[in-house]
């Protein structure tokens, strides 16, 4: 058994920076380094995606970036764990096993986890009594069960840990939660029982400040954002792991952003529904419980974490198709600005209603007035410039696609001093929802499965 470990934060969501996981592999030592790349949106992108293409599906930034990192992991026998393969965690094994022969790499183990997508199995699901209904507003499946775009498990650790028992060196997962992409590491390192409620939990906790990249270490910070060195040059965070469940938060050093108390609390409360009881595969870990104390420059010790026995459930994250949508922008310029903004709005308003046009929801924002705090923003009336920026939903595509043709005539048959209408007409595009739901552990099955090349 090791004395420690270190996880480290390579990317917190489908497009963060890229150099971050470079800097974890090549500025200091880690052991692992875990990559988030999920959301529920993003899998029913990535299914979309697969459905054009058999061999897409999966987060395509990642292959390119182990090409960049591989070389150092292998050196470093430094393992990779990543949700990046999202519904076709295969192909992207194959994509990366590709790049490893193109790098002269051999004997590369590559662990894929799959069986969280269970979109091909709803109605035998339901025929076996698992209606899959809105855990939020109790609705059964059937209400969208024909615009259903994508369904998968929130798998935990276990099948993460088994791939790592296997030997993998990279482990590609689909819809796993996040903290697990951090704790399975713990869990198999130090031969934690998964019933020890309390090291789960502090895996868990660590695995959630792990689990938004630099928002732990600076990046996104609201209380002295100013006093964060070195934005641009933002070290990602690292869990410094010990047998004992002690935990460290910390960084490399020479690298930007910083690590303290205030940081880590910051990224602890997002995201966050019932805090005495955060609910994850393994374990209920209870956040009220969690102590966090500065050790050193860049070092937060994080303690006291109690937990809870886990469920016999299983989340799904469920998306389908809920109509279309359609945004654009003009500027108006002084004088008058904020005036003829707003009389353009009504203009448009007034020509969409006297084509007798139908839409679930008229939006307008004055951009850098209201946008961000709506109807209690001050609105003053002398100003530069302002951003009108209108949108609509419907899920009638005709009535969106005329919206956007109404736009391009406010230029010369509304308010003066206009620009910014770029791009063109702005066309419909489809609105995914989101349908929660759960699932007994017992009716579905992880696969795991380890190849060498």
């Amino acid at each position: 058994m090791k004395d420690k470990i270190r996880i480290a934060s390579g990317q917190g969501f489908w497009g963060d920076l890229l150099s971050a996981p470079v800097d974890q592999v090549t500025k200091g030592p880690i052991d692992y380094m875990m990559m988030d790349y999920l959301a529920e949106v993003t899998m029913s992108i990535m299914q979309k995606q697969k459905m054009k293409d058999p061999t897409l599906g999966y987060a395509k930034d990642l292959i390119p970036l182990m090409e960049q990192i591989l070389p150092a992991c292998v050196e470093k026998n430094i393992k990779v764990i990543t949700n990046g393969g999202g519904v076709n965690p295969q192909a992207c094994r194959d994509a990366i096993f590709k790049v490893a022969g193109k790098l002269g790499i051999k004997g590369l183990k590559i662990g894929v986890v799959s069986g969280d997508n269970i979109l091909n199995c709803l109605d035998e699901l339901r025929q076996k009594g698992i209606d899959l209904k809105n855990m939020e507003t109790g609705e059964s499946l059937d209400a969208v069960r024909e615009r259903i775009v994508s369904a998968n498990i929130y798998f935990g650790a276990r099948p993460i840990v088994e791939a790592l028992r296997q030997g993998a060196q990279i482990i590609i997962t689909g819809r796993t939660t996040d903290t697990a992409l951090t704790y399975a590491p713990m869990i198999h390192e130090f031969g934690w029982s998964w019933n020890d409620w309390d090291k789960l939990a502090v895996g868990v906790v660590a695995g959630h400040i792990l689990e938004c990249g630099g928002q732990a270490s600076g990046g996104n910070f609201s209380a002295d954002w100013k006093a964060v060195p070195d934005l641009a040059h933002i070290g990602f965070p690292i869990a410094e792991a010990y047998p004992s469940g002690e935990m460290i938060i910390t960084k490399h050093e020479k690298t930007g952003g910083m690590v303290t108390v205030q940081t880590v609390s910051e990224q602890l409360l997002y995201e966050i529904g019932d805090p005495t009881n955060y609910i994850t595969p393994e374990c209920i870990a209870d956040f009220t419980t969690i102590k966090l104390e500065q050790s050193g420059k860049d070092r937060v010790k994080l303690s006291g974490v109690k937990g809870k026995p886990n469920t016999n459930l299983y989340k799904v994250s469920m998306s389908y198709s809920d109509g279309y949508t359609a945004i654009s922008t003009l500027t108006y310029a002084w004088p008058d600005a904020l005036e003829k903004a707003k009389k353009s709005d009504e203009i448009l308003r007034t020509r969409l209603a006297d084509l007798g046009l139908k839409f679930d929801e008229i939006r307008t924002e004055f951009l850098g007035l209201n946008s961000c705090h709506g109807l209690i923003a001050d609105m003053p009336n002398i100003i530069n410039e302002v951003v009108l920026r209108v949108g609509v939903r419907s899920h009638d595509y005709n009535a969106v696609e005329r919206f956007g043709k109404e736009i391009a005539p406010l230029i010369l048959t509304g308010p003066p001093a206009v620009t910014g209408f770029a791009g063109g007409r702005p066309k419909p595009s489809e609105v995914i929802a989101y349908w929660p739901a759960l699932i007994p552990k017992n009716a579905i099955n992880p696969q795991v499965v380890v190849t060498e090349v």
